[in-house]
């Protein structure tokens, strides 16, 4: 044999040559580097794009929800119906109508199976203090007014100071009621929660005042009671 005589490098070193000259290649390599970056970027923009949409979701849902409570208190405040006695009363059947009411004009959030609405007589007592004269709830939730049920402050006493946030309480005048109106309602996020792990429950509430002369006892023959239920009589909605 003539001449020096060449060595053959092991097969793994001759692997490691060539995944060197590969990964050489790559890093010059120019094309469709647009396309890589982009899969890599996707799942952020992805997630961005959806969180938009979530966010703006979740916006409307807590305009609806207040728009709702508005709308409640505002209608409650009209409601009557001109009695025997002289003044108007208010029905158990005209309570059922505004819940009703809910449903027919925000029908997209299925208030009920997601939420409770709780409507309140905020009204003043012989003894010139607060209480809840009747109170009426509607949802399959059993969330609770944040201020007392039916009968709070008593028919009389002055212990209890009204109904709303602290350093902003209403209270009703003399021979006038308050229709107090506080909605709950468990949010249903489209993909994902945002900015918490579990989905808000959002809570609103809204007042407004009786606008005209009615009959707070519920009229005769239903003295007493705050709403009156003449036949055919009407399903209560109780809390």
């Amino acid at each position: 044999m003539s001449g020096r005589s060449r060595l053959v490098p092991p097969r793994a070193g001759r692997l490691g040559v060539a995944l060197g000259r590969f990964a050489r290649r790559l890093r010059q390599d120019r094309r469709a580097i647009s396309a890589v970056e982009f899969a890599m970027v996707a799942p952020v923009l992805s997630a961005a794009g959806l969180g938009t949409i979530e966010l703006a979701n979740m916006a409307t849902t807590y305009m609806r929800v207040s728009q709702a409570a508005m709308m409640l208190a505002d209608n409650a405040s009209r409601a009557k119906q001109a009695s025997g006695s002289g003044g108007a009363v208010m029905r158990e059947f005209d309570v059922n109508d505004l819940f009703a009411s809910i449903d027919l004009q925000y029908p997209g959030l299925q208030m009920y199976a997601n939420g409770r609405v709780i409507l309140s007589s905020l009204e003043q007592n012989n003894a010139g203090g607060q209480w809840i004269h009747w109170q009426r709830c509607r949802g399959v939730t059993t969330w609770a007014s944040r201020y007392g049920g039916q009968g709070t402050g008593t028919a009389t006493g002055t212990s209890f100071a009204g109904m709303g946030p602290t350093g902003n309480l209403l209270t009703a005048d003399a021979n006038s009621a308050i229709m107090f109106v506080e909605v709950y309602y468990q949010y249903r996020p489209i993909f994902f929660n945002v900015g918490s792990s579990t989905a808000p429950v959002i809570y609103r509430s809204a007042a407004v005042y009786v606008r005209d002369d009615r009959d707070l006892t519920g009229g005769s023959p239903y003295p007493g009671a705050g709403l009156a239920n003449p036949s055919p009589t009407s399903s209560r909605s109780s809390c």
